[in-house]
C-alpha cells in the first residue's frame, strides 16, 4: 500500500522537474533571442517574432537594399583599422604634423587608433547579431538609428580613406611592406577562420538540402503546385550554390596562397646576415629632450653606432642643434609671445637662454615612454639648445658617428649663401677624426670634398648611375622608398644602406632579414634588445606548418560537414 503510493508521487515530482527544467531553458533562449533582436532591432518586448521559411529571403527588400551598406562599412572600417595599426612606426609624425597645423600636441594618431577600433567593432557587433537572428530564423529589422549611424560610418571611412590617398599616399606603402612580414601569420589566421567559419556554412548547407528532398518527396502529392514547388528547388539549389561555392573557392586559394608569399623572413639561418646598427634619431628621444645633450649621451648609454641631428644657423653664425622653429620644443611662447618663431632669426645669446627642456617632461612626446628618474627628470629640466660644437665633442670622445641634415637658412640671412663652409670649418676646427663625419648635405659637395676629403659622403635615394659618378658608396634613405625601389639593385652595388626612421621591432627585422646595415631610431632601447629578427623561419619550417596547417584544417573541415550531413 505504501508502495503504490509513493510511486504516484515520484512520479509527479519528476514531471514537475521535467516542466521546469523546459521552462528554465524556455526563458533563457527567449530572453537569449530577445536580447540580440533588442540590440539589432531596438525591439526588448517578450514576443514571438516574425519567422522566416527555409529557402526564402531573411528580411524585406528595403532591408535587402539597405545591407550592402552595412558591408561597405564594415569593410572600409576594417581596412582603416588595420592600415592605421600597420602605419604605427609613422604616429610621431603624424602627431607632429598635426601640431604644425594645429598648434595642439596631443596623441592625436591613439584617437584615431580608438576611433577606428570602435567603427570596426560597432560595425561587426551589428554583422554578428543578424548572423545569430539569421541563425534562430527570425527576419532581420534593423533600427533606423543603426542605420543612420552606419551611413555615417560609411561617409566617414570613405572620407578618411581620400584623406589618406590624397595627403599621406606613402602610407600605403607600409601596408605592402607590412605584408612581407605578416603574409604567413595571416594565411595561418584565415585559414583558422575558414575551420570556424565552416560549422554555419555546413549547417546551413545541409539544411537547404534537407528542405529540397522534402519538397521533392512531397511534389507527386501535389501536382497543382509542381510548378510553384519546382521553383522553390531551383532557388533552394541556387542558394547552395551562393553559399557554397565562394567557400570553396576562398578555401583552395588559401591553401595555395603560401605559392605566392615571398618574404625576406622566410629564408635560411645561414644566410641572414648581421644585425644592424643604430643612429639615435635626435638622440634617444624617449629618454632625453631631442636634439639636446642629454639625448645624445642616452643615445650613447644605449649603445648607438651613431649620432643624428638636424644643423642650422644662427643670425651671429653659430650652428646649432635644433627644429626649424622654436614653438613645441622651447619656452618661447611664454618668454616672448608674438616672437617670430623660426629659430635662425635669433643670436645664439636668445638660443642658450632657452629652456629646451621643461616641454618634454610636460608633453612626452611619444605614447607609453618609459618614466624617468628623479635624476633624469632634474637634468631634462636644465637641458638648454646645444651647438653642433658640442655634439662633435661627444663623438670623438665617445667614437660615435655623426650624420645630419643642414638647413638653407631664410632669405636675408647673413649665412645663406655660406652655410656650408661655415659648418665645414666648425667640424674641421672641432679636431673629430673625419671618417666619424657621414656628410648627407648635397650643397657644395666639391668643396667639402676637396677641404674634408676624409668625410664619408652619403647619399639620398639617387640612381646607381649617379652614385657612381660622384663616388658615394653611402645612401640615408626612408624605408617605405627603399623596398619599392631597387633594394636589390642598390645590394647587388654594395651599396651601404641607413633607413629612417624605424621604431617598430617588425618593421627592424623586415630591414635586419633584408641585410640593412644601419637604421636610424627613435626607439633604440627596444631595438637594442632584440638579439634575433622577429617572425624569423626557415623555409622548411613554413612550408612545414603550410602543409601541417592545410591538413589538420582539410580533416577538421570534413569532418564538420560530415557531421551536419
Amino acid at each position: 500500500m505504501l508502495k503504490n503510493t509513493i510511486e504516484p508521487r515520484s512520479e509527479k515530482m519528476r514531471s514537475q522537474k521535467m516542466s521546469h527544467t523546459w521552462i528554465a531553458h524556455f526563458i533563457n533562449h527567449h530572453c537569449y533571442v530577445t536580447f540580440i533582436t533588442g540590440c539589432y532591432s531596438c525591439q526588448w518586448k517578450l514576443k514571438d517574432w516574425e519567422k522566416y521559411k527555409l529557402g526564402s529571403c531573411c528580411c524585406s527588400l528595403r532591408e535587402q537594399l539597405f545591407f550592402p551598406f552595412m558591408i561597405i562599412s564594415f569593410g572600409f572600417s576594417m581596412i582603416l583599422l588595420f592600415v592605421w595599426v600597420e602605419t604605427s612606426n609613422e604616429y610621431f609624425g603624424f602627431d607632429w604634423a598635426t601640431y604644425l597645423t594645429t598648434g595642439i600636441w596631443f596623441y592625436w594618431s591613439i584617437v584615431l587608433l580608438s576611433l577606428f577600433g570602435i567603427l570596426t567593432a560597432y560595425t561587426s557587433l551589428l554583422l554578428v547579431l543578424g548572423f545569430l537572428l539569421v541563425w534562430e530564423g527570425n527576419k532581420l529589422y534593423l533600427h533606423w538609428c543603426h542605420k543612420i549611424l552606419i551611413l555615417l560610418v560609411t561617409a566617414l571611412a570613405i572620407t578618411l580613406l581620400w584623406v589618406l590617398c590624397k595627403l599621406w599616399r606613402d602610407k600605403w606603402l607600409i601596408l605592402g611592406l607590412s605584408l612581407k612580414i605578416f603574409a604567413p601569420y595571416w594565411h595561418l589566421a584565415c585559414i583558422t577562420l575558414m575551420i570556424i567559419l565552416s560549422w554555419p556554412v555546413s549547417y546551413y548547407l545541409v539544411q537547404l538540402e534537407g528542405e529540397a528532398r522534402y519538397r521533392r518527396c512531397m511534389m507527386p502529392y501535389y501536382e497543382r503546385e509542381k510548378t510553384k514547388r519546382c521553383h522553390i528547388l531551383t532557388r533552394l539549389k541556387a542558394l547552395q550554390i551562393v553559399v557554397g561555392l565562394p567557400f570553396v573557392i576562398v578555401l583552395l586559394f588559401l591553401y595555395m596562397m603560401p605559392l605566392g608569399i615571398h618574404s625576406p623572413c622566410i629564408q635560411d639561418k645561414e644566410n641572414l646576415g648581421p644585425k644592424p646598427t643604430f643612429f639615435g634619431h635626435r638622440g634617444a628621444p624617449m629618454f632625453g629632450p631631442e636634439n639636446t645633450m642629454m639625448s645624445f649621451e642616452k643615445a650613447v648609454e644605449h649603445g648607438a653606432h651613431g649620432l643624428e641631428s638636424d644643423v642650422r644657423i644662427s643670425y651671429d653664425s653659430v650652428p646649432f642643434l635644433h627644429d626649424h622653429d622654436f614653438k613645441r620644443t622651447t619656452d618661447i611662447k611664454e618668454v616672448i609671445p608674438s616672437a617670430a618663431t623660426r629659430s635662425e632669426f635669433f643670436t645664439w645669446e636668445f638660443h642658450i637662454d632657452s629652456d629646451a627642456g621643461i616641454w618634454f617632461l610636460k608633453d612626452k612626446p611619444f605614447y607609453r615612454m618609459e618614466p624617468l628618474s628623479e635624476a633624469d627628470n632634474e637634468k631634462a629640466r636644465n637641458q638648454k639648445i646645444p651647438k653642433l660644437r658640442d655634439l662633435l665633442d661627444l663623438a670623438q670622445k665617445e667614437k660615435k658617428y655623426v650624420i645630419f641634415d643642414l638647413t638653407t637658412p631664410p632669405p636675408k640671412h647673413p649665412h645663406r649663401n655660406t652655410f656650408v663652409r661655415l659648418v665645414v670649418s666648425v667640424i674641421l676646427d672641432s679636431k673629430i677624426e673625419p671618417h666619424l663625419i657621414f656628410w648627407l648635405p648635397n650643397f657644395d659637395r666639391d668643396y667639402v670634398r676637396y677641404m674634408a676629403p676624409g668625410f664619408q659622403q652619403v647619399g639620398r635615394l639617387y640612381p646607381l648611375d649617379q652614385l657612381s659618378k660622384e663616388n658615394i658608396r653611402i645612401i640615408n634613405v626612408d624605408y617605405k622608398e627603399l623596398f619599392y625601389n631597387g633594394l636589390r639593385d642598390y645590394k647587388a652595388a654594395n651599396i651601404t644602406i641607413n633607413l629612417y626612421v624605424v621604431n617598430k621591432p617588425w618593421l627592424f627585422s623586415l630591414a635586419w632579414c633584408s641585410r640593412i646595415h644601419s637604421v636610424t631610431t627613435d626607439n633604440i632601447k627596444l631595438l637594442s634588445e632584440i638579439d634575433h629578427p622577429h617572425f624569423f623561419m626557415t623555409p622548411r619550417y613554413y612550408m612545414f606548418i603550410w602543409l601541417l596547417i592545410d591538413g589538420i584544417s582539410a580533416i577538421l573541415i570534413f569532418a564538420i560537414f560530415y557531421f551536419h550531413w
